[in-house]
């Protein structure tokens, strides 16, 4: 098995952003979703809010988050330096509130006028400070909905995509699930096997945690915003785990390292 592509999201929901090669963090992947957008009550605004997040394009710089979205000049806006924290939240429903540092009104306008809503920016300096899931053993990260790092395998949407044109569906490409690793060379749904499990990739070694339950992000076009309502209606019929609709691996990575595409993958 071999890594087959490596991608981050600088802010939260926006366009991914595509690596040969990435250093892994015990937060996940450097530069992974360490920028976010909140609403007015702090919550953060992701694709199931507003699909527009499609169009929006980040590049990290040291010390600075370049945007760009379609019929807009661009904006650089620096790492916010020390100054005071404000609670966010990843979801409505969590009660314990993230701290981070409001990027300014600057960034705030621009992005404001954008997505057609009053929203702000904030950078999360401190990933130590945000417990995925709700337990301290399952690792911190940035502002990934659980986990610090999504793997998916290409044979198993090779197979998710077998389904969709028996149904008379388009098949929808790997980007639709938003992984951070996808491994190639590997049975469909053998990520199945693998969780509870360790895997490495190149030299890091990865703790598997559990598989990952979808969401309607994946009905979402990510170069179109189209919606529609596969693959949900196709994993719903064929992977529904547990009362999920399941693809992908969620990944706590056990050390710093880095990572390549073309790395060997190996179960340990």
């Amino acid at each position: 098995m071999r890594l087959g592509a490596i991608y981050t999201y600088p802010v939260k929901g926006c366009h991914r952003v595509t690596h040969d090669g990435a250093r892994v963090e015990p937060w996940g992947l450097a530069g992974d979703r360490r920028w976010m957008i909140v609403d007015s009550a702090g919550v953060g605004v992701t694709q199931r809010d507003n699909a527009a997040l499609v169009f929006l394009r980040a590049e990290v710089q040291p010390g600075e988050l370049r945007l760009t979205a379609p019929g807009r000049t661009s904006i650089t806006i620096q790492e916010p330096s020390p100054a005071y924290d404000v609670g966010v939240k990843i979801f409505k429903s969590r009660t314990a509130p993230v701290p981070a540092r409001p990027a300014g009104p600057e960034a705030d306008a621009w992005l404001s006028e954008f997505l057609g809503s009053p929203v702000s920016l904030v950078f999360l300096h401190d990933p130590t400070a945000h417990v995925a899931g709700a337990s301290s053993t399952v690792g911190v990260t940035t502002f990934a909905d659980a986990y610090p790092l999504l793997l998916a395998n290409a044979a198993s949407l090779s197979a998710l995509n077998d389904w969709l044109l028996e149904a008379g569906d388009e098949p929808v490409p790997i980007t639709r699930f938003r992984p951070n690793l996808v491994v190639e060379g590997a049975a469909p749904w053998a990520e199945d096997g693998w969780v509870g499990g360790r895997l490495r990739v190149g030299g890091v070694v990865f703790d598997a945690i559990s598989l990952c339950d979808r969401c309607v992000v994946t009905t979402i076009d990510q170069e179109t915003a189209v919606k529609g309502k596969q693959p949900l209606r196709a994993l719903g019929r064929h992977r529904n785990i547990d009362q999920g609709l399941m693809f992908g691996l969620n990944l706590v990575p056990s050390a710093p390292g880095a990572v390549q595409v073309g790395d060997e993958v190996e179960l340990l």
